[in-house]
């Protein structure tokens, strides 16, 4: 084995801008935005979270912080987050530890790509 080859794993997130569009017309700029902010904070505490009580073995705990990800995802327009986290929840529901290892480090890379995608397009001052 001379040669290892690394894959890169990027993930395509899929973000509703109308949903968006929606609550800053709804909102105001200002509250909005201040949505947006904590909804991204909250979101990124999350899914720090779902992967502690994964590496703590605590599936049921972290079958409730996965949910409250799709409600705050969703919101915002992150469909592709809400997406994956229910996947992670269909895995554990399963008792599949193989899947959710995979879904997990799917969810991660989406919550991180998600964000940044969030933040660009709020950046654009809808």
């Amino acid at each position: 084995m001379d040669h290892v080859r690394v894959l890169a794993q990027e993930e395509d997130v899929l973000l509703d801008p109308d949903r968006l569009q929606s609550l800053y017309d709804q909102l105001g700029d200002v509250e909005a935005e201040d949505v947006v902010c904590r909804a991204m904070e909250e979101l990124a505490i999350r899914l720090s979270l779902v992967e502690r009580l994964y590496r703590q073995d605590r599936r049921a705990e972290m079958r409730k912080a996965a949910r409250s990800l799709t409600g705050i995802a969703e919101q915002i327009g992150m469909d592709t987050l809400c997406r994956v986290a229910g996947d992670v929840i269909y895995c554990i529901d399963a008792h599949d530890p193989v899947a959710l290892a995979a879904t997990l480090s799917r969810l991660l890379r989406t919550g991180e790509r998600s964000l940044s995608e969030i933040w660009d397009l709020q950046g654009m001052h809808l």
